[in-house]
């Protein structure tokens, strides 16, 4: 590029592949495993009329509308069909989370660890080093489409078409770089990368939420959502192209905001206002637990409410949950009223199941991103101050750890009384007690504590490689959540500790299953500890 703004670019775009090479990697082993893993199976799944019949019949039930979306596809119906109504939602959830990981890593991480700074110190254009973050985003989400695309074809399952395959592919990739755009966006916005990931998470959130509700309510209001678009392409049917066009328009545009933005802030400050900080520290401050208290507070507490709100949204449609055997006189007349009223609590306690299962995973995010600040802070050289005072290693361990877990089961704990309080009072008369509702927290916090603590032994023994513990609430999401889908043998459920918990609060809570998953959490923690306490101090 001739514009001094952008001399370099092309350079940095080089380093920024050289450095990121082995994470896409891994990403698109895992994004383009998955779908065509998943398309290799579905025909052995779902070959059958009676197969078919019955899954068409539960993607049109309302729990699964709002967790997939609408079941479109018009007649005669083809496996290819049923894949796409079951997997567009869900990828697209999973391509948006690996663009913000990208574009906050290429932007707000290196500035805060000072590789930005000494980037503009060089012959570098102002505007280069997030250009080469937009084109390596670009690189990425264009490789994965036509990977995805690639995968879908060598699959051969009954029903695909090369013009399908494509648009499958290329929407998602369009899909995943709109929400990197907004990652950029909210990078120019926020003074860090904690909170830029925040914000488009949040982003992420309200707009999955939205989609939901309108799902339900009314499909033509998805339209606004702009996560529904990704619904709009009825591929293996019409195969629609433009709503790809609104999402290469919506990246054009907020991509453009991110730049202007870019061009106009100093390095390693924000466009948001900061609130000025207090002449001196509370008398709480006094030790690091309350030091990690003060500094997580913000982000905890969004955590908290948007678990609570978001299983509030699910609960709030548990009143049509069981519509299917409502609306049925012939049923109703054969096996009875009360009959009725069991089999609809029995749909909405499976529907409950498999939310638990999103809840769960959602609730370890704000503990791990808790715990790992004992590596990052410390290689940042932010914890040197603690370690020149009287505080022990180990009573700053205790107190990051501490921390983190109460978070994460309190997430867990808000996630299902949200969604018990707005399902009581869609059900009136029928809903459910708390209690039963309760067997899915005192089920899924022990694996909760499991989880937790392999990734607390992980930050202890080998800090450079503590980011592999995010693999187990990902693969805890797809085995558990696709898994039924997929007909995942047992075993293969079980490599995560969520896939060792019972079908609560469709049954009651295995306690013995509880307590060994507890004390087995406790001693991973313990272990954490001996391993980060006999380690050197990380180096700034």
């Amino acid at each position: 590029m001739t514009n001094t703004n952008y001399a370099k670019t092309g350079f940095l775009l080089r380093v920024y592949l050289r450095r990121d090479w082995l994470k896409i990697m891994l990403w698109l082993i895992g994004v383009v495993g998955l779908m065509a893993g998943a398309a290799g199976k579905f025909d052995t799944l779902y070959g059958s009329s009676k197969a078919m019949n019955s899954i068409i019949t539960t993607l049109r039930t309302p729990a699964m509308v709002s967790l997939l979306g609408p079941f479109t596809a018009e007649k005669p119906y083809t496996v290819a069909s049923v894949y796409a109504a079951e997997m567009m939602v869900f990828m697209g959830l999973f391509v948006a989370i690996m663009n913000i990981y990208f574009a906050i890593h290429a932007t707000r991480t290196d500035e805060e660890s000072g590789v930005a700074e000494l980037v503009r110190a060089r012959a570098t254009g102002r505007n280069a080093s997030l250009t080469a973050a937009i084109l390596e985003l670009v690189l990425i989400n264009l490789i994965a489409g036509v990977l995805e695309a690639v995968g879908l074809q060598v699959s051969g399952m009954s029903g695909i078409n090369a013009a399908g395959n494509w648009l499958f592919g290329f929407s998602l990739a369009a899909f995943g770089l709109m929400f990197g755009a907004f990652s950029l966006l909210a990078a120019q916005l926020a003074s860090s990368s904690r909170s830029a990931t925040i914000l488009s998470y949040l982003i992420l959130g309200v707009l999955f939420v939205a989609r939901m509700g309108t799902d339900i309510q009314n499909t033509d209001l998805t339209w606004w959502t702009i996560y529904g678009w990704i619904e709009k392409l009825d591929i293996y049917g019409q195969n629609i192209w433009w709503p790809v066009g609104l999402m290469l328009i919506l990246i054009g545009l907020v991509g453009g905001m991110a730049i202007t933005l870019g061009a106009t802030r100093d390095v390693g400050a924000g466009l948001l206002p900061q609130r000025a900080g207090r002449r001196r520290a509370s008398g709480l401050l006094r030790g690091p637990l309350t030091l990690i208290a003060r500094l997580e507070r913000t982000s905890t507490i969004i955590w908290l409410v948007a678990l609570f709100i978001l299983g509030a949204t699910y609960g709030s449609i548990f009143g049509t949950a069981g519509d299917l055997m409502k609306t049925n006189p012939t049923m109703a007349k054969l096996i009875g009223t009360t009959a009725v009223t069991q089999a609809n609590r029995a749909i909405v306690l499976a529907f409950a199941n498999k939310l638990v299962i999103i809840f769960v995973v959602l609730a370890t995010v704000p503990g791990l991103i808790t715990l790992f600040r004992l590596n990052r802070d410390e290689r940042n050289g932010y914890f040197e101050q603690l370690h020149a005072k009287a505080v022990s290693r180990g009573h700053l361990y205790l107190s990051i750890v501490a921390f983190g877990l109460v978070s994460a089961v309190i997430a867990l704990l808000l996630g299902i009384l949200g969604m018990y309080v707005a399902g009581a009072a869609s059900m009136g008369d029928e809903a459910l007690a708390v209690s039963r509702f309760m067997r899915a927290f005192w089920g899924y916090a022990p694996a909760l504590i499991v989880t937790f603590g392999i990734a607390t032994l992980l930050a202890g023994l080998t800090p450079k490689l503590q980011n592999i513990a995010w693999a187990i609430p990902v693969y805890g999401l797809i085995s558990l959540y696709l898994g039924p889908l997929l007909d995942f043998p047992k075993w293969a459920t079980r490599i995560s500790p969520y896939g060792w918990v019972n079908r609560v609060p469709i049954n009651a809570v295995a306690w013995d299953t509880a307590g060994w998953m507890t004390a087995l959490g406790l001693i991973l923690i313990l272990a954490g500890y001996l391993a980060y306490a006999r380690r050197d101090l990380l180096a700034n």
